[in-house]
């Protein structure tokens, strides 16, 4: 654990027997995002009772070891907001944590701080001080310098005292099932999430129709593609908020469509014509065969459910003002809207049956 940072492949082997017999680490990741298909590992951090240490992906090419102790039935890997780390040992290894501890979300069950940045959430916990995110590093860039380094190791140098504490208080208030739930829903939702077809994570789909969202899900899959391809992101390859105006438009030639705002860019007007492929093949589709739209119809938008859901909102805050926990973790306005309309629509069709 002398060492800060490990470039070698067997120091690398040799760190994670280490981390195996600890029993506990923490873990966290920087990566950049903005410039590829998939979201590119660019250093991993770990913490345990002994020390801090990074390890560089890009000299150490095989992590199979560290994903194999952080898929484990032994090992607890506590990380902050760990969303993206969840994604990556999916991609790495298609399997879950199995023991993972979320410290943000674990003080969303201990007070009404939820979501709370890596400094503040220290700040709450343990009264100490530390820097921000370095947010404009450029983590590809080699060789990392001391000070990158530096502030990467003490995004989990605070780690493990927090979880002890917020264990410990947690314990105290009969919460710990409540925080291992929340951790496996996050760990279920990344999951869900990754399975979901790509139109379903357009912003804006859940405004169209029917036959707009199949020109949608044509455009998507399209997009989804190319940007494979090209080992870019996809929406550099097609921004959301133009896919939906395509999907609402339905151009059906290269002046029409290039009519619409910044879709007469350059890198535009050289797959104009795929973009109306995917419109003409949108169109086609059967009646019988469009998808259901994602949003609710006109004639589902009551008023009543509306209010029935701030009521609900108002009195869900109460409670959780009270018992001390965080209103989001616990259920979100669409989550009440759900709740109201599921329990209006069972009530329907009670009602029918009785007729």
């Amino acid at each position: 654990m002398s060492q800060r940072l490990i470039v070698d492949q067997s120091q690398f082997e040799d760190f994670c027997e280490h981390l195996r017999k600890s029993k506990t680490v923490a873990f966290d990741s920087e990566f950049v995002s903005e410039y590829t298909y998939q979201p590119q590992l660019c250093l991993l951090q770990f913490a345990t009772p002994e020390g801090c240490v990074a390890v560089d992906p890009y000299q150490v090419k095989n992590l199979e070891s560290w994903w194999d102790v952080m898929t484990d039935d032994e090992t607890t890997v506590v990380v902050h907001g760990g969303q993206a780390e969840v994604r990556f040992c999916l991609t790495h290894t298609g399997r879950c944590p199995r023991k993972l501890v979320d410290v943000q979300i674990a003080e969303g069950l201990r007070s009404r701080s939820y979501p709370l940045g890596y400094s503040a959430l220290v700040a709450r916990v343990l009264g100490r001080r530390v820097h921000g995110k370095e947010t404009r590093t450029d983590w590809r860039r080699r060789p990392l310098s001391p000070q990158q380094i530096q502030y990467a190791l003490e995004d989990v140098k605070h780690i493990l005292e927090i979880w002890k504490r917020q264990r410990a208080s947690l314990e105290s208030q009969n919460r710990i099932a409540w925080a291992e739930a929340e951790f496996q829903r996050m760990i279920d939702d990344v999951e869900t999430d990754r399975s979901r077809d790509s139109w379903q994570r357009v912003s804006g789909i859940q405004k169209l129709n029917s036959r707009e969202l199949a020109v949608a899900c044509e455009l998507s899959d399209w997009r989804e593609q190319r940007a494979a391809e090209c080992d870019r992101p996809f929406r550099q390859v097609l921004r959301d908020d133009l896919l939906i105006e395509l999907a609402r438009r339905q151009p059906k030639s290269i002046k029409d469509l290039l009519a619409t705002r910044d879709l007469n860019r350059g890198h535009y007007k050289q797959v104009a014509a795929d973009f109306l492929k995917c419109v003409e093949r949108g169109l086609a589709v059967p009646e019988s065969d469009l998808p259901e739209p994602l949003g609710l119809r006109n004639d589902e938008k009551h008023q009543d459910e509306h209010v029935l859901a701030q009521l609900l909102g108002i009195a869900l805050s109460n409670r959780c003002a009270e018992m001390s926990v965080s209103r989001s973790l616990v259920g979100t306005s669409a989550d009440l809207r759900h709740l109201v309309r599921g329990h209006v629509q069972k009530k329907k069709k009670r009602s029918l049956l009785h007729d």
